[in-house]
């Protein structure tokens, strides 16, 4: 890979230890990588000649019509203004050769999109994309778009336009809480905001946190649920090379982690059991060196209690 930036990971429903690591290869020339659990290369999974992917979410049962339901992909394709969908793990596109979003916007640099991330909701099943971009202005940085399937295919449906921005530097890691019904993103610099996911609970802004924690660029967001409501969302503080760690309730700060990764852009985690190579679960963090590192998510877990119950 020459410049990888975001993982996502798609769990295997028959099988858990075949499950599939993504990972965007952000190049003008780039790819959505896919990886099985000993980091080889899946090459019929791969998904090539994409013009710089920069960010990839997943969500499970996305309903294309009564009778089928698929799990899907999605990533933006920053230099074609637009995201891709694709079903997994037949990487089938389900989006004509892409899906262009921030049509509306007159600036040309606000059009270009980079953060992505996939709210499932869990009260009518509706699957939305919360879209960011390179660089945008100080409020509505973020649009969210239903994706909507019928008779003539799949099409994105802008649904609304939310979030501020300090200003200071970008927006790019977006992550979303779909049983609490949050999405969370890094205002680079400054602090992770907090929204509500759905549409109707309207656009004011919940939180900001984090404010002090961070050396500079706040990076990659990563939810780790341990409970229907409890466990941590990991957030990569990228210059000190570590990750700050916050309850998932109660969005206070518990520990900082080392965890030997560098410059960390984009991060993911499952906690669910992954065969018995990785049977509590898995995080997934971009290194600077082009490459993604793979922890065991219960070593993770067990520092995050020790750092906690020695306070």
């Amino acid at each position: 890979m020459n410049d990888t930036d975001d993982p996502a990971i798609w769990i295997n429903p028959t099988d858990a230890s075949k499950s599939i690591i993504f990972g965007t290869d952000k190049e003008t020339n780039g790819a959505i990588y896919a990886f099985d659990l000993d980091g080889k290369i899946i090459e019929d999974k791969t998904i090539r000649n994409i013009e710089r992917p920069n960010n990839i979410d997943l969500t499970y049962g996305f309903t294309i019509n009564d009778s089928t339901k698929v799990d899907i992909i999605a990533f933006t394709e920053r230099e074609k203004n637009q995201v891709r969908v694709f079903s997994v793990p037949d990487m089938k596109p389900l989006d004509n050769g892409g899906f262009k979003v921030f049509e509306d916007e007159t600036n040309p640099e606000f059009k270009a999109p980079m953060g992505i991330a996939i709210y499932h909701s869990p009260i009518n099943q509706k699957v939305y994309l919360i879209v960011g971009r390179k660089t945008g202005p100080k409020e509505n940085y973020l649009y969210q778009y239903e994706l909507v399937a019928n008779t003539e295919g799949t099409n994105l449906k802008l649904v609304r336009k939310f979030g501020n921005f300090s200003g200071k530097k970008e927006i790019e890691a977006i992550a979303v809480d779909n049983e609490m019904g949050y999405i969370y993103y890094s205002d680079e610099q400054h602090g992770v905001r907090k929204y509500h996911a759905e549409p109707e609970k309207g656009n004011k802004e919940i939180a900001v946190f984090g404010l002090d924690k961070f050396e500079s660029d706040i990076e990659g967001i990563a939810i780790a649920k341990t409970a229907s409501k409890k466990g941590y969302i990991i957030v990569s503080d990228q210059q000190r090379g570590q990750f700050n760690v916050f309850d998932r309730a109660t969005n206070e700060y518990l520990t900082a982690l080392n965890l030997t990764t560098l410059e960390t852009d984009g991060c993911d985690v499952v906690t669910t059991p992954l065969g018995s190579k990785f049977s509590n679960g898995i995080f997934v963090a971009m290194n600077d060196a082009k490459n993604f590192y793979v922890y065991d998510f219960g070593k993770i877990e067990a520092a995050i209690k020790a750092a906690t119950t020695s306070k």
